[in-house]
């Protein structure tokens, strides 16, 4: 996805876009540009590269890129004023500011280095955070000084706490006041938080990385927010901080200042309205429920005229509601709110799970301004709307119908998506053959190629979602990607389908899929195996730990092993209090079924991820050696959650041929062939 225009601020007037955009598929480093909707032509504000963009990342951008699954370098992201003449951004942790209006650019001086740079809306004063304390400087590059010093080893300003940035999509710390004078921002004490360690053997030179990771049932970090004012004032918010440990969402907007809080259990969660005078709080609306309340993106948020946006679940849709008033009609699943321009909103929904649509509501009209099939993102302001279309044919960015240059290099896979509701359960399912493949030439050997987790959709009307799944079905399998019950995109009675139970529903699912292809297709149901990644890859090894006799080799890479060794917020979420539900953790989790292995099983897993931690494929391995079940594992060095690694696809290729007995590239189909440079017997993995 690298060459294609992201991260877009859009003037008031609606006259300029500004965007993000690296200059190929190849390059990384991403620059800044602005694009003029009169005139429809593009220019280059800031070049990254002559700026250093490429050098090196610190431990804590890296960090922080990872949070964001972000692979960019240069500059990451940028933020303006309101009026959107200046614009902060960081390169190699250091503060830049441009004058959009004259175009130049200048380092700020700010001590180095710089993270989370936000300019407040009246163009005065640029906030960020120089490693856990959160500092002020001038426009003009003078007066740089503490805003709120960490007063503990463990305490940071203006930085979002583990849970919020991996679990809850909050990237903020802190959030300017409209009139720039003060800063509402997080006090995190992670002295609570159990001490992990991560450590990459392949530098024994460098020491461990000390890790604060609130794994479900532990201690979480201790966040409160408090208002400061520019002028040295300090005043904490009240709320019930026992009752409600995660703050979920903070908007100021002219309207009011609003914070989003969480009980522990996830049942409860409230918007609560702040007085900036006094930090006193006064509950605006509460969802609860005997479940989990959901995290919508952009929301709350208010219409020009003051009205409050939220969502509302209804049986089996989750509606936009508009002062309390639900004002989208039952089956249109509301997924995100995007923008808000006047009393204009633009929205995200799904009434098809597979297509991601854009609609606008205002106090006149619901109205859908896409329609070929596909993922639509978008964003406007002053009536001008930017539009990210990934569908199965192409990748665009339009502004009003007018399209930005798209640099991003095209693979030389073609994918060629079978969309298919399948089952009883209408399981939306995605199918991919061999290019060129002729029915009537012979059974295809079969690769599940599922997600499975309640973060993301796999089965989707966008090609860019399977350029592995089409790169493996050229190998010769027929691929196949099914969503099952837990899935997003479906509504909250989909998502909530499995309950507590993480391994039963989703695995059912994915063997109904493929039995429900095999009356598509012409498959080798004798042939049969899974690969996936994070939820995908727990489920990948439980497919081959459970159900040997539907699946015959599995890839899990950076599975949940230990349901127990995985993040508070997120656990927690579906299966409880380990101490109130440990029947659920156990069920859930994976080690006690290695003396079960009978079929392949490769294990994958970065050795410095930080989201999901190498101990849950160690654990599991050891299990395995202890059981005297052979199985396969490839550690990957200095890799992390995100796992890019050059040729991991021609490894699990090979391993996949050996596992199945299918031919390799010179003819070999012998069950030893372990690829080019491997030796026939060298494994004890066998099919």
């Amino acid at each position: 996805m690298l060459g294609l225009a992201h991260g877009f601020t859009i003037t008031p007037d609606g006259s300029r876009v500004l965007f993000l955009r690296s200059p190929g598929g190849e390059d990384p480093v991403g620059s800044l540009w602005s694009f003029d909707v009169a005139s429809g032509e593009e220019r280059l504000l800031v070049d990254a590269a002559t700026l250093g963009g490429g050098a090196p990342m610190s431990e804590r951008e890296r960090a922080r890129r990872e949070r964001a699954r972000d692979r960019s370098a240069g500059i990451g992201a940028f933020n303006t004023d309101a009026g959107v003449r200046t614009a902060v951004f960081t390169v190699d942790e250091k503060l830049y500011a441009a004058d959009l209006t004259t175009g130049g650019t200048t380092e700020l001086g700010a001590g180095h280095p710089v993270a989370a740079a936000r300019i407040d809306p009246t163009g005065r004063t640029i906030a960020y955070v120089r490693d856990t304390e959160l500092r002020l400087i001038g426009r003009d590059g003078k007066d740089d000084r503490p805003l709120a010093a960490p007063d503990g080893p463990e305490v940071s300003w203006g930085l979002p706490e583990h849970e919020a940035s991996e679990s809850m999509d909050r990237f903020d710390g802190y959030w300017w006041a409209p009139d720039g004078r003060t800063v509402i921002a997080a006090r995190v004490d992670n002295s609570p938080v159990p001490v992990w360690y991560i450590s990459d053997p392949a530098h024994p030179e460098q020491p461990p990385t000390a890790l604060r990771y609130p794994a479900a049932g532990t201690p979480n970090a201790d966040v409160s927010l408090h208002l400061l004012g520019l002028d040295g004032t300090r005043i904490p918010v009240d709320w019930d901080r026992t009752a409600f440990e995660y703050v979920t969402r903070v908007v100021w907007d002219d309207t009011a200042l609003l914070v989003t809080v969480q009980n522990r259990h996830q049942t409860v969660m409230r918007v609560l309205a702040v007085d900036p005078a006094t930090g006193q709080t006064t509950v605006v609306c509460e969802d609860a429920g005997d479940t989990w309340t959901t995290i919508v993106s952009g929301v709350p948020a208010h219409t020009a005229s003051g009205a409050l946006l939220w969502t509302a679940d209804e049986g089996e849709t989750r509606r936009l509601t508009v002062g309390g008033v639900p004002v989208t009609p039952p089956g249109l699943q509301v997924e995100e709110v995007l923008s808000v321009d006047g009393d204009t909103v633009l929205f995200a929904a799904r009434e098809d799970p597979a297509e991601r649509h854009l609609w606008t509501w205002s106090p006149t009209a619901l109205t859908r301004i896409t329609t070929t099939p596909g993922l639509h993102d978008g964003t406007r302001t002053g009536g001008t709307t930017v539009v990210t279309a990934r569908t199965l044919d192409s990748e665009t960015v339009t502004v009003d119908g007018v399209p930005l240059r798209g640099l991003a290099a095209v693979p030389e896979v073609t994918p060629v998506v079978h969309l298919h509701w399948f089952g009883e359960r209408r399981l939306r399912t995605a199918v991919l053959l061999p290019t060129g493949y002729r029915p009537g030439s012979g059974p295809l050997p079969v690769l599940l190629d599922p997600y499975g987790g309640s973060a993301a959709q796999r089965a989707v009307a966008a090609r860019s979602r399977f350029w592995a799944s089409q790169w493996f079905a050229d190998q010769g399998f027929a691929v196949i990607v099914a969503d099952g019950r837990g899935t997003p995109g479906r509504g909250p009675a989909w998502e909530r389908a499995r309950g507590d139970d993480h391994p039963a529903p989703r695995l059912q699912d994915q063997v109904d899929a493929l039995h429900a292809a095999a009356g598509h297709y012409d498959l080798d149901l004798t042939r049969v195996g899974i690969r996936g990644w994070s939820a995908g890859g727990f489920l990948a090894a439980l497919a081959v730990l459970r159900r040997p006799d539907v699946f015959h080799a599995g890839i899990a890479g950076a599975p949940v092993t230990d349901q127990l060794l995985y993040s508070s917020h997120w656990q927690e979420r579906t299966l409880g209090l380990p101490a109130e539900n440990p029947a659920a953790y156990e069920r859930s989790s994976l080690i006690a079924d290695a003396p079960n292995l009978r079929r392949p099983l490769l294990l994958v897993h970065g050795l410095v991820d930080d989201n999901v931690l190498p101990v849950h494929t160690l654990k599991l391995s050891a299990a395995l050696l202890a059981a005297g079940r052979p199985h396969t594992v490839l550690p990957l060095p200095g890799a992390s959650h995100m796992g890019a690694v050059d040729n991991l696809w021609e490894f699990e290729l090979a391993f996949l041929r050996q596992s199945l007995g299918l031919a390799g590239p010179a003819g070999r189909t012998d069950p030893g062939y372990v690829g080019d440079t491997g030796r026939p017997g060298d494994t004890a993995v066998r099919p």
